[in-house]
């Protein structure tokens, strides 16, 4: 069991918390099981424009007095949406933790959505969508989504269109948030020098009053992927590949095996299988990453990668040939010793950061599944046999179930 302490009020709202007592930091937030699939198709990237509203102005406060409010005590405020959950969380020095918990509460659950602030709003996420496309690294990541998804809510750009963006009123935000706001559906997380009691009685005090609340939308389950092969011309200099499909949810047996080969393949480490391949025997590469994220329901892995457009037929062949190997070629006892130690050591170190563990904890309470101590997971990783990894590289790395998108650059007039 992890090793954080639950509290549950009577609206539903759930705190959990988990005391440390070497930092005078308190990483704290509201994690909702709210997210871009959860939007019908008229909402597209309303989510994510709420996130931005949050911070717009509430029944007390206007925008400035909420950005102010925790910066001016050297605190941080900040947001994000993803396919599932919108955060909204802060970090502040354990003596401003009331302030940071109040404020936390007054965006969540008192956003007004000023119509004048909508229409600035709109604007600075156009530029966002701007940037993004600018940057066809993070582009390509958006549009393989819906490569592997396809019109499946999962498959949605969770900023939306620029289309959908310029439509939204006062009125479509209040909507959605009451479709969608179940307060059994929302958690508090903390972890900080507090002691259980504190956060209680501030809890007690920010949120008995919130009423409860109980949504009726039904996520629909993704069920069909079909592998897809597609080049797409771009105004760019550098050819970008995405190779993937989709993959285990997050409580999946195979998932931690799962994982442990993708951080094998394209890890953070510089000694990753397609790093010595494409980068530093070949030199076709100058980053090479694979990447494995789960939802409730299914998941998506993914390589990424750019390279000058005419290796590119080159670069898609090294990486298949590194996946062939883990198809065809169990890992030998040194090989899956150094893996094991090596995803060991990875997580150790981001188990010190307590910002990501707050927000691990509240993850984990909303997709109900139990967090692992650090120590179960060493367990469950020493456990792990190479034949078993094998077989997953099997059922998920075939060549012909792979999908691959590429950024190419557009042909020059004669």
């Amino acid at each position: 069991m992890a090793e954080y302490e639950l509290y549950t009020l009577a609206n539903g709202i759930r705190v959990a918390h988990k005391q440390i007592t070497h930092s005078k930091v308190v990483h704290c937030g509201f994690v909702l099981d709210i997210g871009s699939r959860d939007e019908k198709p008229e909402q597209h990237g309303i989510a994510h424009f709420w996130e931005h509203m949050a911070f717009k102005g509430t029944k007390k406060r206007k925008a400035f007095h909420i950005l102010n409010r925790l910066d001016s005590v050297g605190g941080e405020l900040n947001a994000y949406t993803t396919k599932e959950k919108i955060c909204f969380y802060a970090s502040v020095l354990d003596r401003h933790f009331d302030s940071a918990f109040e404020l936390l509460t007054d965006i969540t659950f008192d956003s007004v959505f000023p119509e004048k602030q909508i229409e600035r709003e709109r604007n600075v996420i156009l530029e966002e969508m701007s940037m993004y496309y600018d940057s066809p690294e993070d582009a390509i990541q958006d549009d393989f989504d819906e490569v592997v998804f396809g019109k499946h809510p999962l498959g949605m750009n969770i900023l939306g269109t620029s289309e959908s963006i310029r439509r939204f009123h006062r009125e479509d935000f209040t909507n959605f948030v009451q479709e969608n706001l179940d307060t059994s559906k929302l958690v508090f997380s903390c972890v900080g020098n507090l002691p259980m009691k504190k956060v209680i009685r501030l809890a007690e005090k920010y949120l008995t009053d919130i009423p409860s609340k109980c949504s009726k939308r039904v996520r629909i389950p993704f069920q069909k992927y079909t592998p897809k092969q597609l080049s797409i011309e771009r105004t760019l200099t550098q050819a970008q590949c995405t190779i993937g499909r989709d993959a285990y949810p997050v409580q999946h047996d195979n998932s931690l095996p799962f994982f442990m080969l993708t951080n094998l393949l394209g890890g953070p480490s510089m000694n990753t299988r397609l790093n010595l391949a494409l980068r530093e025997k070949h030199a076709l590469v100058y980053a090479i990453d694979a990447e494995y994220q789960s939802y409730t329901d299914t998941g998506i892995f993914s390589i990424s990668f750019g390279t000058e457009p005419r290796q590119l037929g080159r670069a898609i062949g090294y990486t298949m040939k590194e996946l062939k190997k883990l198809r065809e070629v169990p890992l030998g006892s040194m090989q899956l010793h150094r893996a094991k130690e090596q995803l060991m050591g990875q997580l150790a170190m981001s188990s010190e950061n307590n910002q990501s563990l707050m927000l691990a904890m509240a993850r984990s309470i909303l997709d109900e599944y139990e967090m692992d101590t650090l120590e179960s997971l060493y367990e469950k990783i020493s456990k792990l046999e190479a034949i078993e990894l094998q077989g997953i590289a099997r059922q998920m790395l075939k060549e012909e179930d792979l999908s691959v998108l590429s950024f190419v650059p557009k042909a020059q007039p004669s």
